[in-house]
């Protein structure tokens, strides 16, 4: 018996075959921008460093500055277009930096930079030294003009960190998502011969209730190719889903999930994940978002802190998170890269990162692999949180419950006292 890896491969296999057929399958084609070539960074490069404990410079990555008049807005809800922080930053001459306006310093509470890399001055030299060279780089789509060395140099950092064969970079994480479920739903047409194909041929999509919302738009977007069948289980309940995928004839099976719910801070169960793979064969996605560079003992994320890397096929990442950077990313085999970036629509649609963006990715992903310590501080506050509530964390995403939006909005009044606590009503 096949496994669900060899079954997959040869099913994408198969729908690349078609797409060459049709003269339909895309390559990228990378450009060697004209200046010195990327170079691994070594210890002794001194544009490279790395610390091994927090600098001044960690604090402006939780630090914000919000003019008076703009904190009296907060403070009464009063509705906002943006316009005030323009007139704040410029004086009455309209030059920039000639602010007459007082300033209140505040400590975020809502940002997504959990590890403090967006003020490295690591990641800045890498990305100021790409400008300088190279400006913003050739603008179009990753398949036109836009896959240049640098791309390259940050997908292969990727791949190694996930643990798989390849990677593609897309413009976002939504974008990541989006472009596999698409992909994915590609297959059950391509194999059906370009039609609709039959209940049998169709694809079985399980997506936890709570996914992201990039999940769900892409699984909305790829039903209307009328490829895929979609069950939906209950938040990470693996006997309900263990049910939908027993009574589910489709040979193809594809199970998608968060592998950290970034509004509850609960992580997938990823060990029952991986026994269930074993035991139905269904092809396993996970949206790695607000793990990578934060958990595992090279920050690779969700599936190396369980030790189930081997049981993930694909992993979708972000770098606006932990990484401090911009743009999303999909680890995968090189066939499915090939897949994806042939039919996933919000790939080839997209202009591709800015040179200096990819080329601080690829110093992010080095930055965060070496400083260990950056990881280790995370965890040993979510210890102390703790031991100081006793509310039972398991992550560095805490989900506090404080009732109906009135109070949400009240609670949101922290920023009174300092502190920038933006809250989520549902």
């Amino acid at each position: 018996m096949e496994t669900p890896s060899a079954c997959w491969d040869n099913w994408v296999g198969e729908a690349l075959e078609t797409l060459y057929s049709l003269k339909v399958l895309r390559s990228l084609r990378p450009i060697c921008l004209r200046s010195s070539q990327p170079r691994e960074f070594g210890a002794d490069d001194d544009a490279f460093q790395v610390f091994d404990e927090m600098q001044h410079w960690d604090r402006s990555s939780v630090e914000v500055e919000i003019a008076e008049t703009t904190f009296s807005r907060w403070m009464h809800d009063t509705p906002s277009s943006g316009d005030e922080i323009v007139c704040s930053a410029t004086g009455g001459d309209g030059k920039a930096g000639a602010s007459y306006e007082k300033f209140k310093k505040l400590i975020l509470f809502s940002g997504n930079d959990y590890l403090g890399l967006s003020s490295h001055p690591t990641i800045g030299k890498a990305v100021a030294k790409a400008a300088q060279e190279h400006g913003m780089g050739p603008r179009g789509s990753a398949l036109i003009c836009g896959y240049t060395n640098y791309h390259r140099l940050l997908e292969s950092s990727l791949a190694d960190l996930k643990k798989k064969e390849d990677c593609l970079l897309c413009p976002t994480g939504f974008a990541a998502n989006m472009a596999l479920m698409t992909a994915i739903g590609s297959i059950g047409t391509l194999l059906a011969g370009n039609s609709i194909p039959s209940e049998d041929e169709k694809i079985a999509v399980f997506s936890d209730a709570l996914n992201h919302a990039s999940i769900i738009d892409g699984i909305r977007l790829t039903e209307r190719q009328k490829s895929v069948k979609v069950y939906v289980y209950r938040h990470c309940d693996m006997s309900h889903l263990n049910m939908l995928l027993s009574n589910c004839r489709m040979r193809k099976k594809v199970v998608v999930t968060d592998s950290l719910f970034s509004m509850d801070g609960d992580y997938a169960p990823m060990v029952e994940l991986a026994d269930l793979r074993k035991r139905h064969g269904f092809l396993l996605v996970i949206d790695d978002a607000h793990g990578t560079f934060v958990c595992g003992k090279n920050g690779g994320g969700v599936a190396e802190e369980f030790n189930c890397e081997k049981d993930v096929d694909i992993c979708i990442g972000t770098l606006s998170k932990a990484a401090g950077c911009h743009g999303g990313f999909i680890a995968c085999s090189k066939k499915w890269k090939l897949l994806i970036q042939s039919r996933g629509r919000s790939f080839i649609f997209s202009t591709a990162a800015l040179v200096p963006v990819a080329a601080a990715g690829h110093a992010a992903v080095k930055v965060a692999k070496l400083e260990k310590w950056r990881r280790e501080a995370i965890w040993n506050r979510v210890k102390d949180f703790h031991l100081l509530t006793g509310i039972p964390v398991t992550s560095h995403i805490i989900s506090l419950v404080v009732g109906s939006e009135d109070k949400a909005l009240q609670a949101s009044r922290l920023s009174g006292t300092g502190i920038y606590c933006n809250l989520a009503s549902t």
